[in-house]
Order: structure tokens, then C-alpha cells, then sequence
């Protein structure tokens, strides 16, 4: 398990990693600026991972094949799926464009609300071409091969981190465009990476046996919507965590620009921890996936609780980190003493999530590898919109019309109060639904 998640981990890491770069860098220039990265970020994010989500059947769809050794059939679903990523990368473009309608709504400044509807604008364009590399990165990890994601990847942070030292700061004479030139070189890394990966494809050895690209195919529109009933709740999944804290990052932004900047430090660290959890997932999917292709479903069910022992166990690890380095994140983050303050507050929250957090990826992944995909949807959109939102929202802004209100708004407290809630729900829901699929998939075999 950890020879295939460690690569993923590096490349999940370097992948967040440009959003790291784009708030940590942005903080050093002004909190207006930080504020626009912030809350573009917090939409771009949700339709990132969603499309992240519905790709991902191409994960299961190869594992599955490869276990069988059905190798002919793999270069096909690759083809078809890559079709299904230009179609959804070009709705994911639109969606997040009409998404910026949102921030005329939730009372912030002209000003930073100009800018992040530009930060949405520039950055969508490279929609496209990251659904087609994700349907490429499902393909290569789901056949063992999982180093050139990561290789690529980390080629993708260091070409961001320098395209945004130039344009965030107007370094070497560039335009200094702020939470712009974020978007520019985010956009500009996810073309390069879709290129790298192509051509590595092409060029390695690996990829023979099952070579997506001999010859030109069209929509199968059977395939691509026997895809999309296996992608769709994936993403709908994803869209309900993502979405949830997204709306978090709307409603704390009332309460001004030190609330929002301290809330979105804080997402943005724990986001960056996740990968880690996320990568074990992701090879769960591949690892269950080819043992049940395999028909071998003791195996599956053995494998499936290894990663959900490895991820809690690092929950356990990354929780006491945040606690004992939170002033440090902050510090590495912003130089404002206000956004320092209220962020070292909030990652208190963020460590105490941690172990709820490893433990639904781990086990919606391991649910995942079985080809079940709507069960995880169902439970997480009950955690955070049944549970998690309604609280943090009668918390953190104190309705007067709800009779149990607290006497004055929490704030981005409340909101994260409610966070923790939704994840231990998932958490507990998931692993109780992979522990029933797994037991009965042997009883039946």
C-alpha cells in the first residue's frame, strides 16, 4: 500500500501545493489581496475536486480490468474517459464562471470582490485540460505506475511558485497583478502538466501492454455514461465536503477580512494535510479494485482495513502536529498579528478533525474499489448538509429567529464547530457501510 500511495503522496502534495503557494504568497502582499485568493479559492475548489470526483471512475473502471488481466480493454476505457474529460472540464469551466455571481450576494468590498471574480475568470481556463489529466492520472495509478504523477506534479508546483514570483509580486519587471497572477500561473500549470503527461505516456515502456493511444476513437456514449453513473456520485460526494466548507468560507467573509483570511489559512493548511489520508485512498481504490478483479474478496476486505489503519494513524500524527506548530503556520502564512491570532484559534479546530477526516476517506475510498459509489454519496451529503451546515450556521451567525441561537454570533468558530460534527458523522457512517460491503462481498464469494 505504501509503495503505491508514497509517489501519489508527493504529487497530491505538489498539486495543493499550488493553492499553499498562492495564499502564503498573496499574505505578503496585502490582506485584500489574500482575501480575493481566498474566496476565489474557496469556489475554484469546489469545482476542482468535484471534477476530481467524477473523474475518478476511471480508477476503478482500470483497477478492476488490470485484476483480471483484461489489458485490451484499458486502452479503450482510457480513450473514452478522455472524452468524458473534455465534455466535463468545459461544464466545470462555465460552472465556476457563473459561480462568481455568488460573491455580488454576501456583502464584501467592490474591491475584493472585483479581484476574485477575476482570480475565477483566469484561472477556470485550465479546467479542461485538468480533467483530462486526471483521467490519465487514474489510468497510471490504477496499472502500478504512480512515480510519474508524482514527477510531473512537483515540475508543476516549481513552474507555479516561479510564474507567481513573477506576476504576485512584479518581480524582473513583470506586471505586479496580485491574486491574478495566481490564476494565470495555476492555469498555465495545468495545460503543461496534461502535456507532460501525454508525452510520457507515449515514451515509456510501461504503458505498452495497455497503450491508450493507437488509434483515433469517438464518444461511445454507452461507455461514457456507464462512466459518469459510477463518476457522478464520486463527485457529487466530494461536492458535498468540499461545497460545505466552500459555503463556510461565503458566510465567514461578512465578517471581514481578518475573519476570512484566518478561516481560509486554516482550510488551506488542513486541505494540504489531507493529501496524505487522500493518497492512501487512492490507492485503496487501485489495491481493492484489483483484488476484487482478481476475485479474491478476503483479500479486498484485508486490504481495505490496512488503509483505513494507515490513515488513522496519521490522523493521529497530523493532529498533534497542528497543535504543537500552529503559531508557526500562521507566522509562515501572513505577517498580520489580527489574521495570526484568530488562525492559530482556528487550527486548534483543525487538529481536532483529523482522525474523522482520515477515517472517511480512507474507508469512502475502500467503498469506492467495490464499484459503490451512491452509498458514500447519500451518508457524506447527510454529515454536512443535515448536520454539519445547519449547526455551524445557527452558531456562527446566531439567527434571531432560531429559538436556541447563542446570544452573539461565533463566527468562523461556530462554522467550525459544525465542521467537526459533519466529519465525525462520515467518519462513523462509512466505516460502519465498508465493514457490512466488505463482510458480505466474502459471505457471498
Amino acid at each position: 500500500m505504501w509503495q503505491l500511495a508514497w509517489p501519489m503522496l508527493i504529487g497530491q502534495l505538489a498539486t495543493v501545493g499550488m493553492g499553499v503557494a498562492d495564499v502564503a504568497m498573496t499574505g505578503h502582499v496585502s490582506a485584500e489581496e489574500l482575501a480575493a485568493v481566498s474566496l476565489g479559492a474557496s469556489v475554484w475548489s469546489i469545482v476542482l475536486v468535484t471534477v476530481m470526483g467524477i473523474m475518478m471512475a476511471i480508477n476503478t473502471v482500470v483497477a478492476h480490468e488490470m485484476g483480471a488481466a483484461n489489458y485490451h480493454l484499458i486502452a479503450h476505457s482510457v480513450r473514452q474517459s478522455l472524452w468524458k474529460g473534455v465534455g466535463v472540464g468545459l461544464l466545470a469551466c462555465a460552472a465556476a464562471n457563473l459561480s462568481t455571481l455568488l460573491f455580488d450576494h454576501i456583502g464584501l468590498e467592490q474591491a475584493v470582490n472585483d479581484k476574485a471574480s477575476m482570480f475565477v475568470h483566469v484561472i477556470s481556463l485550465g479546467m479542461p485540460a485538468f480533467a483530462c489529466y486526471r483521467a490519465l492520472y487514474g489510468y497510471t495509478t490504477s496499472i502500478n505506475q504512480t512515480k510519474p504523477v508524482m514527477i510531473i506534479a512537483v515540475g508543476g508546483l516549481l513552474f507555479n511558485v516561479a510564474v507567481n514570483w513573477l506576476l504576485v509580486f512584479g518581480n524582473l519587471g513583470m506586471p505586479q497583478m496580485g491574486a491574478v497572477g495566481c490564476a494565470v500561473a495555476t492555469a498555465v500549470s495545468m495545460w503543461l502538466m496534461l502535456a507532460a503527461m501525454v508525452a510520457w505516456i507515449r515514451i515509456a515502456p510501461a504503458y505498452t501492454q495497455t497503450f491508450p493511444f493507437t488509434h483515433w476513437e469517438w464518444p461511445n456514449w454507452a461507455e461514457i455514461g456507464s462512466m459518469l453513473r459510477l463518476g457522478l456520485p464520486i463527485g457529487v460526494t466530494y461536492f458535498a465536503e468540499v461545497s460545505a466548507f466552500g459555503a463556510v468560507s461565503l458566510l465567514v467573509a461578512r465578517f471581514g477580512v481578518v475573519q476570512i483570511s484566518a478561516h481560509q489559512i486554516a482550510l488551506n493548511f488542513s486541505s494540504l494535510v489531507f493529501m496524505v489520508p487522500l493518497s492512501f485512498g487512492i490507492a485503496l481504490i487501485t489495491r481493492v479494485g484489483q483484488s476484487l478483479g482478481g476475485g479474491d474478496p478476503r483479500k479486498a476486505r484485508f486490504v481495505s482495513w490496512v488503509g483505513v489503519a494507515m490513515s488513522i494513524a496519521f490522523g493521529a500524527l497530523s493532529a498533534g502536529f497542528i497543535a504543537l506548530f500552529r503559531w508557526e503556520i500562521a507566522r509562515a502564512y501572513t505577517s498580520d498579528p489580527q489574521v495570526q491570532q484568530l488562525c492559530v484559534q482556528l487550527l486548534l479546530f483543525a487538529a481536532l478533525f483529523q482522525l474523522s477526516d482520515a477515517t472517511q476517506v480512507a474507508a469512502s475510498s475502500a467503498i469506492r474499489g467495490y464499484k459503490v459509489t451512491r452509498q458514500p454519496m447519500v451518508i457524506q451529503l447527510v454529515a454536512f448538509w443535515i448536520f454539519s451546515l445547519p449547526l455551524g450556521y445557527v452558531l456562527g451567525l446566531a439567527p434571531a429567529w432560531f429559538p436556541w441561537s447563542p446570544s452573539a454570533p461565533m463566527a468562523a468558530f461556530g462554522f467550525w464547530i459544525g465542521l467537526v460534527l459533519g466529519l465525525t458523522v462520515a467518519a462513523l457512517l462509512l466505516t460502519i457501510a465498508l465493514r457490512k460491503l466488505a463482510n458480505r462481498r466474502v459471505l457471498a464469494a
